[in-house]
């Protein structure tokens, strides 16, 4: 311990350790004949008080003075001997000489000692070892690494939480993480979780199983979640270099017309996507070795196969619709089309009234193909997509072949050869035979050539579709990224990048395979003395307005059913059809709303063509994200809000507490912006009748081609 100074100006009674009396003062016993002379020289310093003492009384009765050589008590509870005086002149002590003046001393406070580093003392603010130093050193090292670790974890938590709408399970799957670690963390040969305390017993076998097990599941479950990371690195768009490569691997080239005068009711079709697919049976670039014949023995470029694939806006279904090759056709005037370049030579290709589908390829190329399919189908192609040979066995290769029910032996006369010579429930098909399963067009048995061949192409699709959905493929990044890889590498097109269609993907997540139906185009279903199909233009009218209203097809599973009422995702109830009394909507005040429309400023165009018909539209703004169109009501305001929703078609009505007298126009996804003048019946598109016999074949289908 650091000795404690005394007070400034303090008087201690005797002088410091180890300095001088002062000038005239000797350390003479008591009663000594030299210090009353001292005393005396001092004057008045024998009665000044002495700080910190306690002064004698002068009222107590004075003591008698001991007698010399006698034991006396102290006041520290000792004894003390009263020393014999000398008389005058019989000193024992020789005098001392006299000594040079010297300066009075003077005590000062100590100097304040230098600051030292927290780290180099103790509590008790002593210096410490370098040791410990050196460990303190380490500890503070520690310290700043966790606080660095605890800001990385803040800081992803908020990136988790700002893309919480994206992946709404993220917080289970932090929470199941942080728990799979801890149990991750034991040695695989523990058997206790908790060492046992000397003198106790140990974990019973029980105990030790069931620790095992934790520890074997959590290191399974940590795999499993390892490999889902991959897939959703591959499957969201998240491995930035796996993009850039697959879309630089796509081919661009001019192929849609968006403003066509053949598209029919260009409204009702905001949102929604329709891909034009094109099977091209160009030999351009393919190997001996892959079966397809070369570009010598087969020139130019026909689409062997054509389908158009719907994906309405709110994303609820799938319709692909396949035309045959040789449907009789009005072929447009084309710009000539080069297969060896992907390049238009800007030579004009005159039309043709009765020209096979597959020549406006061959002709025009993508465009003329697009024009023909927009004049047939009234749709509005969004995104192009043209495939090879070669892509479409390398997709397959990559999912390591597709399983298809064949009911019966397949011989095709013009390739001379057994395509599948054993039938069964579940025949694999892989390579050269799955690309002659779907090509083949000369088939023993077949009614007519192009319908027995898009029959076993639809049902190898949707055999396709399954296993690119299974665990097999989403499960193993292998067969995941050759799948997409083989996709873009022999793919062309328009509108087409992988951040689009990984988009279009997420918005479709958790879409069942039975909400995807193929349909083939109405035709007379025999061949017209030229040798083609004859399309059945109104049944075939009727089926696009049907596809473009959204409304059920045959075979189409149904949508699933939304959750009971009264749950937080329940779904309002559709509109009454009838209204006792309608009221006059220029009483009416209500609000314009878009609830996840894909269309821009749709909410402020349909407030404009509502106010025409004398609403009055207090304000359009975004609003909150529903499902479908709806109209939100408070409770006594039924006939108000029938009366909004007989203005949009399709919309449903939703009694909302503390609504009050506010009428809540809501545009979902499904909204086509077709409004009508209110009436008293709440409109619903009417049904198209479709012709009994359609040909349809369902997503998940597995019955035999």
């Amino acid at each position: 311990m650091r000795p404690v100074p005394p007070r400034p100006g303090a008087d201690t009674g005797r002088p410091p350790t180890g300095a001088h009396p002062r000038p005239g003062e000797h350390n003479f016993p008591p009663g000594h004949p030299a210090n009353a002379a001292q005393f005396a020289d001092q004057g008045q310093r024998l009665g000044d008080p002495i700080a910190g003492r306690q002064q004698p009384n002068p009222d107590a009765a004075r003591q008698p003075n001991p007698e010399q050589g006698e034991w006396q008590p102290d006041r520290l509870g000792g004894e003390v001997r009263i020393p014999r005086q000398q008389p005058p002149g019989q000193s024992s002590m020789p005098p001392r000489p006299p000594e040079p003046e010297e300066p009075r001393l003077t005590l000062t406070p100590p100097a304040a000692a230098p600051d030292a580093e927290i780290i180099g003392l103790t509590t008790e603010m002593e210096a410490i070892g370098e040791h410990t130093q050196k460990r303190r050193r380490v500890d503070e090292t520690l310290a700043r690494f966790s606080k660095v670790h605890d800001e990385l974890k803040a800081e992803e938590k908020a990136r988790k939480s700002k893309f919480g709408k994206l992946n709404p399970w993220a917080a289970q799957d932090a929470e199941l993480n942080e728990h799979l670690d801890e149990l991750a963390q034991l040695p695989g040969e523990q058997t206790a979780l908790v060492a046992p305390v000397d003198g106790e017993p140990g974990g019973t076998r029980l105990q030790e199983k069931k620790v095992r097990k934790q520890t074997q599941s959590a290191k399974v479950a940590k795999v499993f979640v390892g490999t889902m990371a991959a897939v959703v690195f591959l499957a969201t768009g998240a491995g930035w270099g796996f993009k850039k490569a697959t879309s630089d691997s796509i081919d661009h080239v001019r192929a849609l017309d968006p403003n066509s005068a053949s598209i029919q009711n260009a409204e009702g079709q905001r949102g929604d996507e329709n891909f034009l697919l094109v099977g091209s049976d160009t030999r351009e670039g393919a190997a001996s070795e892959d079966g397809v014949g070369d570009a010598n023995k087969v020139p130019g470029a026909r689409s062997d196969t054509m389908m158009i694939a719907h994906i309405p806006a709110d994303r609820s279904r799938v319709v692909i619709v396949s035309f045959p090759r040789d449907l009789e056709i009005n072929r447009p005037d084309c710009e000539r089309f080069d297969p060896k370049t992907s390049a238009y030579t800007g030579e004009n290709v005159a039309g043709h009234k009765t020209a096979k589908m597959n020549t406006a390829y061959q002709m025009g190329g993508p465009l003329c193909v697009t024009k023909v399919v927009q004049g047939i189908s009234g749709l509005k192609i969004t995104r192009f997509i043209g495939i090879d040979f070669n892509g479409f066995k390398g997709m397959v290769d990559a999912v390591d072949g597709v399983n298809v029910c064949v009911e019966k032996p397949m011989f095709d006369t013009f390739l001379n050869k057994w395509i599948v010579k054993d039938a069964g429930k579940d025949v694999e098909l892989k390579g050269d035979q799955a690309l002659d399963f779907v090509r083949a067009r000369h088939v023993r048995g077949d009614v007519t050539s192009d319908y027995g061949r898009i029959i076993r192409q639809q049902r190898f699709l949707s055999s396709l579709l399954r296993k690119a959905m299974s665990a097999q493929v989403l499960l193993d990044p292998g067969k995941l990224t050759g799948f997409a890889s083989s996709f873009a590498e022999a793919t062309f097109g328009d509108n087409i990048n992988i951040d689009a269609l990984l988009h279009l993907g997420q918005s479709m997540q958790g879409l069942d395979a039975g909400r995807v139906t193929f349909i083939t185009v109405p035709t007379v279903g025999e061949a017209n003395p030229r040798g083609n199909e004859t399309l059945l233009k109104e049944p075939t009218d009727a089926l696009f307005r049907a596809i473009i209203n959204d409304q059920p097809l045959p075979g189409e599973k149904p949508a699933a059913p939304p959750p009971a009422s009264g749950s937080p995702q329940a779904l309002p109830q559709s509109a009454p059809l009838r209204q006792a009394q309608p009221v006059d909507p220029k009483t009416l005040k209500i609000q314009v709303l878009n609830g996840g429309n894909p269309t821009g400023g749709i909410a402020k165009r349909t407030g404009d063509a509502l106010a025409g018909f004398g609403y009055t539209v207090v304000h359009t703004n975004p609003g909150p994200t529903v499902p479908k169109t709806v109209v939100r009501y408070g409770k006594g305001n039924e006939a108000a809000a029938q009366t909004l929703a007989s203005s949009v078609p399709g919309a449903l009505l939703e009694e909302t507490p503390g609504a009050g007298t506010a009428l809540i126009l809501i545009l979902g996804p499904d909204f086509k912006g077709k409004v009508v003048a209110p009436s008293g019946t709440v409109t619903q598109p009417e049904p198209e009748k479709l012709p009994a016999n359609l040909s349809t074949v369902n997503g998940g289908d597995v019955s035999c081609a």
